[in-house]
C-alpha cells in the first residue's frame, strides 16, 4: 500500500492534535476557573480572566459554559459533587471497624479535598453566599446534603454494629464535620499567614479530634454526670 501524500498526513495530524485539544479543554477551563475563584471569590472573578488563564478566546469559554454561573456549576461538580458516587462505594466496600473507617474519613478527606485548591470552594461559598443564594443552594444540594448523609451513614453504621453510642446522630454529624470545616477556613485565611501564626499539622490536628470523638476527653474511669454539673453550676451562680 503506497503512503499517503505528505499534505493529507499532516492535515490528519493536525486534526488529531485539534481533536485532543478539544478534548483536554474542558479541563483546562475548569482547571483555570477553580485557581481563580479560590484566589479571588466568584463575584470577582471575570470571565475574560478565566479565558486567559486557560489560554482560550471569551467565546470559546462560553461555547462550554454560557455563563460564570454555569462555570461555577461545572467546577463544585468536578472537584467536589462528582466524586460522591466514588466515596458511597468506598463506604460499602469498607471492611473494618467503623472507628477505623472514620479515621480514614477524615484522613483520606484531607488528601483528596482539603489539601487541594478544592477546599477553597467551601469557604468562597460561605463567604459570599448571602450575594448569590442561588449559588448557596446549588451548593447545599450537590455537596452539603450529600456530604451530611455519607456521614449519617457511617455513624449509623457505628451504632448498628454495636461499636458507638449516639444519642442524637443528627447532631453528630456536625461534630465529625466541624473539624473539616475549621481546616478548611484556617488555611484560606490565618494559614496564608503560617509566619503570624500558631504551627497547625492538619494531620495531627486531624488525628486529635477522631481521638476525642471516639474516646472523650474524660478518663475511662470518670463518669461525668451532667446533669448534676449544670445544676451545682446553676446553684453556684445563685449564691453571692
Amino acid at each position: 500500500m503506497s503512503a499517503l501524500p505528505s499534505s493529507l498526513s499532516t492535515s490528519a495530524a493536525l486534526a488529531g492534535r485539534t481533536s485532543r485539544r478539544k478534548q483536554a479543554r474542558p479541563g483546562e477551563l475548569l482547571a483555570a476557573a477553580l485557581t481563580l475563584f479560590t484566589e479571588k471569590g466568584y463575584a470577582a472573578t471575570r470571565a475574560e480572566e478565566v479565558a486567559r488563564l486557560a489560554g482560550v478566546s471569551k467565546g470559546t469559554l462560553f461555547l462550554y459554559y454560557p455563563s460564570k454561573e454555569e462555570l461555577f456549576k461545572a467546577v463544585v461538580r468536578e472537584n467536589l459533587a462528582g466524586r460522591f458516587p466514588q466515596w458511597n462505594a468506598e463506604f460499602e466496600a469498607y471492611a473494618g471497624s467503623t472507628p477505623e473507617m472514620l479515621r480514614y474519613t477524615l484522613l483520606q478527606w484531607w488528601e483528596r479535598v482539603g489539601n487541594t485548591p478544592a477546599s477553597g470552594l467551601t469557604k468562597l461559598v460561605m463567604s459570599e453566599s448571602s450575594n448569590f443564594p442561588e449559588l448557596a443552594d446549588f451548593y447545599q444540594q450537590e455537596v452539603i446534603l450529600p456530604g451530611q448523609e455519607l456521614i449519617r451513614r457511617i455513624l449509623q453504621r457505628g451504632v448498628d454494629r454495636g461499636e458507638f453510642l449516639i444519642d442524637n446522630i443528627d447532631h453528630s454529624i456536625f461534630v465529625v464535620l466541624a473539624p473539616m470545616i475549621f481546616l478548611t477556613t484556617w488555611k484560606h485565611s490565618f494559614g496564608t499567614r503560617a509566619a503570624n501564626c500558631v504551627t497547625l499539622d492538619p494531620q495531627t490536628y486531624l488525628q486529635a479530634q477522631v481521638q476525642i470523638i471516639l474516646h472523650g476527653l474524660c478518663q475511662p474511669n470518670q463518669t461525668l454526670n451532667t446533669s448534676e454539673t449544670s445544676a451545682g453550676s446553676d446553684q453556684k451562680d445563685l449564691n453571692p
